[in-house]
């Protein structure tokens, strides 16, 4: 067996490939992140780790992948794919889970550098990873958020069949924003007219779904 199955599981789309996290594409998502994630008059993220970018060359973004991979565990992960259009990292989609096997939930989380917005990527690589929840693990809810002000991540929400579930509030630049919880269950999933192709999952399900 595989120490390490996940270095082998891949999700297709129409444009894109979606692979677990490794050391060489983390280096080159920094370089994505360093090109612009957002508007610098904004901060799209609960911990504000763009602000630092500037002043640690990306070192605490990678440290933060590699603990994320350190300490997964079957009732307790997250596997982060770096997502690739036409061989390059164009960004990263995130889905992980606590107490999977009873709850069957999962939570997703993601961003794409600013030059390649607007281009239907977000959403695409959003579906790739709720599929792969829905229909190759067995989830039945899939959770996200955003900040009240994220439109565009709202907006696929909205168009994938998210509804809201509350707010929380939050200070990631030390003034208070309402972000916005969001939960879509299997049955509500709106979904396109193209399947993501799953790849190597076999020996990785023992891994995350235990």
């Amino acid at each position: 067996m595989d120490p390490w199955p996940l270095r082998h599981l891949v999700l297709r789309t129409p444009r894109l490939e979606l692979r677990p996290d490794d050391d060489e594409g983390l280096f080159e998502l920094v370089e994505v992140a360093k090109d612009g994630v957002h508007d610098p008059a904004e901060m799209p993220f609960n911990v504000p780790w763009t602000d630092r970018l500037a002043d640690d060359n990306g070192r605490g973004m990678v440290q933060f992948f590699w603990s994320q991979r350190a300490k997964l565990a079957a009732g307790d992960w997250t596997v982060t794919f770096l997502v690739r259009h036409e061989g390059k990292v164009i960004g990263v989609q995130d889905v992980g889970a606590r107490d999977f096997a009873v709850l069957r939930e999962v939570n997703t989380g993601s961003w794409i550098g600013r030059k390649f917005q607007g281009q239907g990527f977000g959403t695409e690589m959003r579906i790739a990873v709720l599929q792969f929840a829905f229909d190759h693990l067995g989830a039945r809810i899939a959770r996200s958020a955003a900040w009240e002000g994220n439109h565009a991540s709202n907006r696929v929400s909205e168009k994938l069949g998210y509804v809201h579930d509350g707010t929380i509030g939050l200070a990631p630049r030390g003034e208070r924003l309402e972000h916005v919880r969001l939960r879509l269950d299997a049955a509500n999933f709106v979904r396109p007219e193209w399947s993501v192709q799953v790849e190597d999952l076999a020996e990785c399900v023992q891994l995350i779904t235990s």
